[in-house]
């Protein structure tokens, strides 16, 4: 599902100035928990990425509002956008510093692949809506 709504993003982006989208994982091999694994994450954010974290605290934007923050990134410049992850532990307070912004999915915790196919679904929305396709129905 997430290669699919990755693709369809990746299709629906191109001539929006979207994308391509990567997915990119990083793996805290000696079980540091939170601290090494953003660490890991930080370390693997290209030059002036804006960094999005999943995090139970944060935003919970509408669909239309998440695909403003993709079109301000576009306009502003920004070359990347990232979207962390956390593990079990979750982010370390360094990883939701740096944080362009923190996004939830409400106050449930998602398992780590479920959280990945919302995000997934929610990027082809963004670039749906920023197209003006009628995919989005409020």
């Amino acid at each position: 599902m997430v290669a699919d709504y990755l693709k369809r993003f990746d299709q629906t982006g191109r001539r929006l100035g979207l994308g391509p989208a990567q997915l990119r994982e990083v793996e805290d091999r000696r079980g540091g928990g939170a601290e090494a694994e953003s660490a890991l994450l930080l370390a693997a954010l290209p030059d002036g990425a804006a960094l999005v974290a999943l995090d139970e605290r944060g935003e919970t934007p509408s669909s239309p509002e998440f695909a403003r923050w993709l079109a301000e990134w576009r306009d502003q410049g920004r070359g990347h956008v990232a979207f962390a992850i956390g593990g079990a532990d979750g982010h370390a307070p360094a990883l939701r510093a740096r944080a362009d912004r923190l996004l939830s999915f409400g106050p449930m915790v998602w398992p780590h692949m479920l959280a990945r196919v919302m995000l997934a679904e929610q990027l082809y929305r963004a670039a749906s809506i920023l197209a003006g396709a009628p995919y989005h129905r409020a």
